[in-house]
């Protein structure tokens, strides 16, 4: 029982993590925008995101890692989850060394008078933000194939 609680449990979380990077990704594409409907979009959304999402995530890699000790001697199964750890780790990272930093100057700017260098660092964003997407997806697939797996399994 205790297993099914944690693989539920795990699954949702991936999944609200997963879908809140989707609907960034989805929503908030920066091409086209003009400096000042950039900055103002980004900094709403640093100030709703930036502290629940990173906790989402750190919580996600920790209950994969739960349900990993907990297939640990479910071989293939094992390794899947194992990579599903990999995956959302590395989102994790991503967000942290590449994202975090880059959001911290963005909310020292004003929209009405933008850097320079803005669409640089808008682009270095977007690029770490597709980055952490894959990384992300690929993690979820990879968790629910290990959930799969350990259903049919029990069948």
């Amino acid at each position: 029982m205790l297993s099914i609680v944690i693989e539920f449990a795990d699954m949702l979380l991936a999944s609200l993590l997963v879908g809140s990077i989707f609907g960034i990704w989805f929503l908030l594409n920066p091409a086209g925008l003009d400096a000042a409907s950039y900055i103002l979009l980004q900094q709403q959304a640093i100030r709703r995101l930036n502290r629940v999402l990173p906790a989402l995530g750190m919580i996600t890699v920790l209950m994969t890692i739960g349900s990993a000790v907990l297939a640990r001697r479910e071989g293939m199964r094992l390794d899947v989850l194992i990579a599903a750890v990999v995956c959302f780790a590395a989102a994790g990272l991503i967000t942290r060394f590449l994202n975090q930093p880059l959001n911290a100057i963005v909310m020292t700017w004003s929209c009405n008078s933008p850097p320079a260098n803005w669409t640089g660092m808008r682009d270095r964003w977007w690029q770490g933000h597709l980055a952490r997407l894959v990384a992300g997806l690929g993690g979820l697939c990879l968790l629910i194939a290990a959930t799969l797996m350990g259903r049919s399994s029990a069948i």
